[in-house]
């Protein structure tokens, strides 16, 4: 058996061998290591004429080059495709020697035609493009581009194999605006120093009681207390691993125990908690010299005790902490963060330390997105497909061994394209997750964002067909054979994207899923509260595939093709015709309804208490009546489009109301102003820490008057005439442009801390909802700005000189802030955006680097050469370098 196993690999070695030599491998090879990929936006904002034959949904479309360089000898073969991502739709080339044909989703494939007369020595050729939109940022362009000649394995492209895209991609340069109406201000050094002076450096005790999130009441009763020796926790009611939890956070911000360590009293006593903290999750807690009582009205409440005493202390030197007692309680029961291993997969571990940040920051809910188009990512016993298939992605037009690759991720499974939770995995953070006091809430996208599913099975099905299994291959079936209606959806995939919902084997896939993912909880120990059934963007009307191959565009000046070429998912599927012509559904617009009707109604078979979806996945019901439990929506309207109005007639419904608007608290948009921060942009230019900060939940007009929209422009709301009840707010991160876990780390936080501020406390400048009151940016003064700015100053400096340490002693690649800077009387003077986070500068263009002081400011005698970035307060990772602007 050995000799025989041998024989093999030798021979599977030479043929290897052999196979790399053919000429269509070797040309592969040459155009992957030869071949430079350049790519630079020319101009946004083209006229409506030059769009191209289908003109674009708002008459918007951009101009960019791709130079390709050959670095080598000639290259003169023919026969041989590039692809690549480009999550703007490519409307035309303008060249004759290359074609582009789009595949699905954002994969493209560029092929030389025949007038292409090879790359020659050293020589380069630009391929102008016209695409939709716009781009006005960098992370747009995805990387790893990939060649193949003939039927050679595909490589990627060496100079954009890489998440530095500067690598490849030009400088914006002027082109950061989306039209000339953009009122944004592009962020540099001298506006960041004019924006965080804003913001100023407080003494050290102006912060040093400032718990973060902050508690309901709090009284300082005087004096400091010695914590020199560590904390000794003494617990009665809570679990040993909630307390093994709490240990694990003193023990990662370097907090001993031990026989001489700080007494700490914790126990569930609802009694012993003040009337006005006498809730769910409240707790209260006195700390004075002789030691700490943490009384919480319930284990989450003590949990939080002791999260809040550990909030008060600094890894660098944890000797005191002040005196003084607090009542606490959340404003919302529900306190969220999205996050989105479907498009890109994200790690175990990386998860696992997004639960302790929330832990430490009294966030409750894990919502995490487990399946979309571009992968599933959860281990299902008895439907392997869905693994086996869908949770990868690589080069197969057939789709039967995976899904086509996307967003970036190159020709193979070794990327975070691919990837997946086995079933102890998910266990696993179940587990873990309880321990800290969070609930997490599976979503499976239906009937839309469905393609990993819908790929996966008709993989399955044609295995099954192929061993003569027709019963077993149609049980769960995500597709009618008949139907074709065509569809292009928001992301550019085609009516595999939605699974069927009239199909009695779509229902029993979702009933599968649904009982194996109970199993998982049931062997965790952990209750399924809530499923989470997906439901956005099944858009209800596309463009007809014969109408687009003709060139139509839109012709009634609303975006919309004429109505003999409109069609709406399944309209032609003979199953869903049928049940509209039975009188059991009104019309196709009402089949996503219907589907959520029929999912909702399996929930308590399962004993699962709550339905929650996004809101569009449910706008055609009457009412929340029409759901078999209760229901929760995310609302995701921004509030320059009429938000403020759609979350008042959701509440209206009776739906709970979970504020996850995207200009807001989406954490996957830029931090700021500037090309250079990656991150989809569509609902807002920019997310910073201070625009979260000033978000009022719960008064949603408020936040015209703090805040513009998208193109940095004031707009107006006036309230209603009802204010909408709102269950919650949740932080979303979506992973389209975020393919590693250090990026998405990036991208959480520290933003995620401002979020757990509002959704945990109701600050004093919130306005109480008044009807009929009118908000607008620099025209109304309703707010107390005054009594915000000091409130984000405390909170601020509490970031910096506290929180920011504890993020490097939990081991997160958090964002690094910015530094503003300019030259004072010939020194530098340069602020941090959160005070305390140390600064460092460069005279010599970024060769050698000092810490700055402001004390001893440095002379510059050259403004050109001076660059400055922040420190990790470790001295382990830095900030974005910035020249003096």
């Amino acid at each position: 058996m050995q000799l025989r196993t041998s024989i093999v690999a030798v021979s599977m070695a030479l043929s290897g061998l052999a196979y790399a030599a053919t000429p269509d491998a070797t040309l592969t090879k040459e155009l992957a290591t030869q071949l430079q990929v350049h790519y630079a936006v020319v101009t946004n904002g083209l006229p409506a004429a030059q769009c191209g034959p289908l003109g674009a949904d708002w008459a918007s479309c951009y101009s960019a080059n791709v130079t390709l360089t050959n670095s080598g000898p000639a290259l003169n073969g023919k026969h041989w495709e590039i692809y690549f991502s480009s999550i703007r739709r490519i409307l035309k080339l303008d060249t004759d020697q290359f074609t582009v044909t789009h595949l699905t989703g954002d994969l493209y494939r560029l092929q030389p035609t025949d007038k292409f007369q090879g790359f020659g020595a050293h020589a380069s050729l630009t391929i102008p493009m016209t695409l939709e939109y716009w781009q006005i940022s960098e992370s747009d362009t995805m990387p790893r581009w990939f060649v193949r000649a003939g039927d050679a394995p595909a490589q990627i492209i060496a100079n954009t194999n890489t998440e530095d895209l500067s690598q490849f991609v030009a400088p914006l340069g002027d082109n950061w605006k989306r039209t000339t109406d953009d009122a944004n201000v592009l962020m540099n050094a001298t506006n960041r120093y004019a924006l965080y002076s804003q913001t100023p450096t407080l003494p050290a005790q102006a912060s040093a009681a400032r718990i973060i999130p902050a508690p309901l009441t709090q009284q300082l009763t005087g004096g400091e207390v010695t914590i020199a020796h560590g904390l000794q926790l003494k617990t009665s009611g809570l679990d040993k691993t909630s307390v093994a939890a709490l240990e694990q956070r003193m023990a990662q911000l370097g907090v001993k125990g031990g026989g001489k360590a700080f007494p700490v009293s914790v126990k569930i006593d609802p009694a012993a908690v003040p009337e006005a903290a006498r809730k769910a999750e409240g707790y209260a807690l006195t700390i004075t010299p002789q030691g700490a009582t943490i009384n919480g009205y319930d284990k989450a409440g003590a949990f939080y005790g002791v999260q809040s005493l550990l909030s008060l202390m600094q890894v660098s030197s944890t000797t005191t902490v002040p005196a003084m007692t607090v009542a606490d309680a959340p404003r919302f029961d529900y306190r969220g963060y999205m996050v989105d291993i479907a498009r890109n997969f994200h790690s175990k571990d990386a998860i696992l330390r997004a639960i302790d940040q929330m832990a430490a920051y009294k966030l409750n809910k894990l919502h995490m997105h487990l399946s979309d188009d571009e992968g599933w990512r959860l281990q299902i016993p008895g439907l392997p497909e869905l693994t086996d298939v869908g949770a990868k992605r690589c080069l197969d037009p057939s789709e039967t061994r995976c899904l086509l690759p996307q967003l970036g991720q190159g020709p193979n499974t070794d990327t975070n394209g691919s990837g997946y939770l086995t079933r102890q995995d998910f266990v696993d953070i179940l587990k873990y997750a309880q321990a800290r006091q969070i609930d997490v809430i599976p979503e499976f996208d239906m009937p839309g964002h469905s393609r990993a599913a819908v790929v996966s099975m008709e993989a399955r099905y044609k295995k099954l067909m192929a061993e003569g299994k027709t019963d077993a291959a149609n049980e769960y079936r995500l597709v009618d054979p008949a139907d074709t209606s065509y569809i292009n959806t928001v992301q550019y995939y085609n009516r595999l994207s939605t699974l069927n919902p009239c199909l009695p084997s779509t229902l029993r896939f979702a009933d599968k899923v649904m009982g194996e993912v109970a199993g998982m909880y049931k062997q965790a120990g952990v209750p399924l509260t809530t499923w989470h059934f997906g439901g956005d963007e099944a858009k209800n009307i596309f463009l007809d595939a014969g109408y687009a191959e003709q060139g139509g565009k839109e012709t009634d000046g609303k975006g919309q093709v004429p109505a003999a070429h409109r069609d709406r998912p399944w309209a032609k599927s003979p199953v869903c015709q049928a049940l509209v012509q039975a009188g059991k559904v009104e019309g196709m617009e009402h089949l996503p309804d219907y589907f959520a009707t029929q999912v909702s109604a399996l929930l308590p078979k399962y004993g699962i208490g709550n339905f929650q979806a996004w809101q569009d996945g449910l706008k055609n019901l009457p009412n929340a009546k029409s759901l078999s439990t209760p229901t929760r929506v995310n609302f995701w309207d921004t509030l320059y489009w009429g938000g403020a109005d759609s979350a008042a007639k959701w509440s209206a419904k009776g739906y709970g109301v979970v504020i996850s608007n995207p200009d807001y608290v989406y954490i996957d948009f830029p931090n700021e102003i500037d090309p250079k921060e990656s991150g989809y942009y569509w609902g807002a230019r920019s997310n910073p820490v201070k625009k979260i900060f000033t978000f009022a939940p719960e008064n949603l007009p408020q936040n015209a008057e703090t805040s513009v929209d998208r193109d940095g422009n004031a707009f107006e709301i006036k309230s209603g005439e009802t204010a909408p009840r709102i269950t919650g707010l949740s932080a979303q991160m979506w992973s389209e442009a975020i393919r590693t876990d250090a990026k998405m780390e990036y991208m959480i936080y520290p933003r995620m801390i401002a979020v757990a501020e509002r959704a945990w406390h109701k600050a004093a400048w919130e306005l109480p909802y008044q009807a009929g009151t009118t908000f607008k940016h620099g025209v109304t003064q309703h707010v107390d700005s005054k009594a915000l700015n000091q409130d984000y100053a405390v909170f601020a400096n509490a970031l910096g000189e506290r929180e920011i340490a504890k993020l490097d002693k939990a081991g997160v690649a958090y964002r690094l802030p910015m530094v503003g800077a300019r030259v004072v009387d010939g020194k530098l003077s340069a602020l941090a955006e959160f005070p305390g986070v140390p600064v460092q500068y460069s005279l010599d263009n970024g060769k050698s680097w000092q810490r700055y002081d402001a004390a001893h400011a440095p002379a510059v005698s050259d403004a050109a050469q001076v660059q400055v970035r922040t420190a990790s307060p470790d001295g382990k990772r830095f900030g974005r370098a910035s020249g003096l602007n």
